[in-house]
């Protein structure tokens, strides 16, 4: 029998998987694949130990960014904060009344 995954999908609705929407499914895969690869080159270049705690880091550290990131949206912009000043071009602004 096969085993279904809690996925749901509604009409024009991002994809939903344990929490993570959309892309952030993807970033949240690609941190646990990221972690296992470097936790296993740690762990037979280096040493057993400092493998697995590179490993337990390198996930929950990237599951927590993509949760940190996810809080923006899914189309989160980066918003500044700061003042603009506009060099305005006074010839183009008084074309006609030369």
């Amino acid at each position: 029998m096969e085993k279904q995954f809690a996925v749901y999908k509604g009409l024009q609705k991002p994809l939903v998987f344990r929490g993570f929407k959309g892309k952030f499914i993807y970033w949240g895969l690609g941190c646990l694949l990221a972690g296992l690869v470097l936790g296993a080159l740690t762990m037979s270049l280096i040493n057993m130990w400092l493998g697995a705690i590179v490993l337990i880091g390198s996930v929950v550290g990237g599951l927590l960014f993509t949760a940190g990131k996810q809080k923006h949206g899914l189309h989160g912009k980066t918003r500044y904060s700061g003042i603009y000043l506009h060099q305005l071009n006074f010839k183009k602004l008084n074309r006609y009344g030369k």
